[in-house]
């Protein structure tokens, strides 16, 4: 295999920082503009066969991922065995997917043929592009090379955009422009392949790795529940909202959805290292990356929380006009999502690492199960609003349980929850109290506050300060080489 030797956290974080946020402002760009070509009606449609999609898309997974990074975390893993294994199993989760969520679709949505043909048109090609992406992630994220992750996300925007432009120019239906978008993510699919055939020869016919699916069925709850809970609110919204109000959610959701994906890079980058500490014994070293994990990963969610908490009004006429602007109290809501699943997921990848998976599939069941129960209660009493704060509560769940299980909870209480939570809140309280009526002032000054909070912390600032220092040092160093050669 060529090319084997894994990149630092930091270069890794970097890699998946660019593109991570190229591809979410990509992405965003294309809904944003998808939901001013297809109008609420049309674009609730399809935010609902969009949910049913990235449902079946991880059905193509079931966690293998997870797996596939914990074995390949071991000592003399063979990597050659480990892709095989995962392929296979992959392929045939892909034709079950496509089998069982096909006939979800056609008894779910009886009653509406509409719905249902746009959902076979969107689902199908997408959760076979999926499934072969997948197949990329994995292996890249497994040799801790982030940087060909990046290349698989920014193409498939721009393969989005690209689908989208032909769209609107040949004034394609609803129906012709959903096959438009799944068939993108097929494309971008060949290419990941491709690219994993670059650095290793894909030999099916290798045995199938003894152990690959040991706890499979944990990891495949964890995953499936993580993938339905930002997908719960259209599914259940369609059944106790008109498809109006499920749009006008799902323009509201977004924007929050696709910058959450920010702070997952820096778990992406972590987890693999986690892993590995905990495979080797050293508990004391995975606690600590641990509670840095989830420090970095709360200050992003506050950076990114911030402007959509103050600026929903104005984001939401800029982008999308003034017809959407019922929209805006849900954004406002629904973006302190991005910092409660920030810290939510910093937690739960403690536990993964630490081998307690069933914990974390648990509480996600828990949550899921209790998701349904607020969507519905809360829409069905306050409309959009009310699904938007069941959204938030779902969220507020899982943090809870995931923090109640884990071994170092008090550090973690200690070291991030009281101190993060509290100095944030207070703040977002003095904000919207006295300044409610300038809010990019607002969120100028909020922003300033989270600043010095990453002042106030010590232990962040000499960690920081050191990946800076490493970084300046590599650069100093190929500066150097270059002289060299130059002379």
């Amino acid at each position: 295999m060529k090319d084997v030797k894994p990149n630092s956290i930091t270069k890794n974080i970097f890699h998946l920082f660019y593109s991570t946020a190229g591809a979410s402002f990509l992405n965003a760009l294309v809904l944003i503009y998808l939901a001013s070509y297809l109008e609420a009606y049309h674009y609730g449609m399809f935010s609902v066969a969009l949910a049913s999609a990235m449902i079946m898309g991880y059905f193509t997974d079931s966690g293998l991922t997870e797996i596939a990074i914990r074995e390949g975390s071991k000592k003399d893993a063979d990597l050659t065995a480990i892709l095989a294994s995962y392929i296979k199993v992959r392929v045939l989760l892909l034709l079950i997917t496509l089998l069982g969520g096909s006939c979800f679709i056609y008894f779910f949505y009886s009653g509406n043929q509409v719905l249902i043909n746009v959902a076979y048109y969107l689902s199908i090609p997408m959760v076979i592009g999926l499934a072969l992406q997948g197949v990329g992630t994995m292996f890249f994220q497994l040799i801790r090379k982030m940087q060909y992750i990046g290349f698989i996300k920014m193409l498939s925007a721009l393969l989005l955009i690209c689908t989208l432009a032909f769209s609107i120019l040949f004034s394609l239906s609803p129906l012709m422009v959903c096959l438009m978008y799944g068939l993108s993510y097929c494309m971008a699919g060949v290419f990941a392949i491709v690219l994993v055939k670059r650095h290793v020869p894909i030999h099916l016919k290798v045995p199938f790795l003894p152990g690959f699916l040991k706890n499979f069925s944990s990891f495949m709850c964890s995953g499936l529940l993580f993938i339905i809970t930002p997908q719960l609110g259209p599914i259940i919204l369609e059944k106790t909202l008109t498809l109006k109000e499920v749009g006008l959610f799902a323009v509201a959701y977004r924007m929050p959805q696709a910058l959450q994906q920010l702070p997952l890079i820096v778990a992406g980058a972590y987890r693999p290292v986690m892993f590995k500490s905990f495979h080797n014994n050293q508990v004391h070293e995975h606690s600590k990356l641990n509670v840095m994990l989830i420090k970095i990963m709360a200050l992003f969610g506050m950076m990114i929380t911030v402007p959509l908490y103050y600026l929903s009004d104005e984001l939401i006429t800029f982008l999308f006009g003034k017809s959407w602007l019922p929209a805006s109290e849900a954004l406002s809501i629904l973006s302190l999502l991005i910092l409660i699943q920030a810290i939510g997921i910093g937690l739960a990848d403690g536990l993964t690492t630490r081998g307690l998976q069933s914990y974390r599939t648990g509480v996600q069941m828990f949550s899921v199960v209790a998701g349904i129960l607020v969507y519905v209660l809360f829409s069905s009493n306050y409309g959009v609003t009310g699904g938007a704060y069941a959204g938030l509560t779902v969220e507020l769940i899982a943090l809870s349980g995931f923090w109640l299980f884990l071994p170092n909870k008090k550090v973690v209480a200690k070291k991030i929850l009281l101190p993060y939570l509290i100095y944030f809140g207070l703040f977002m309280a003095l904000c919207t109290a006295t300044l409610s009526d300038y809010p990019f002032l607002a969120a100028a000054f909020h922003l300033i506050g989270i600043l010095f909070l990453f002042y106030l912390d010590q232990e962040m600032k000499e960690n920081v300060s050191g990946l800076l220092y490493q970084v300046s040092s590599r650069f100093k160093v190929r500066e150097r080489v270059e002289n060299a050669i130059h002379k």
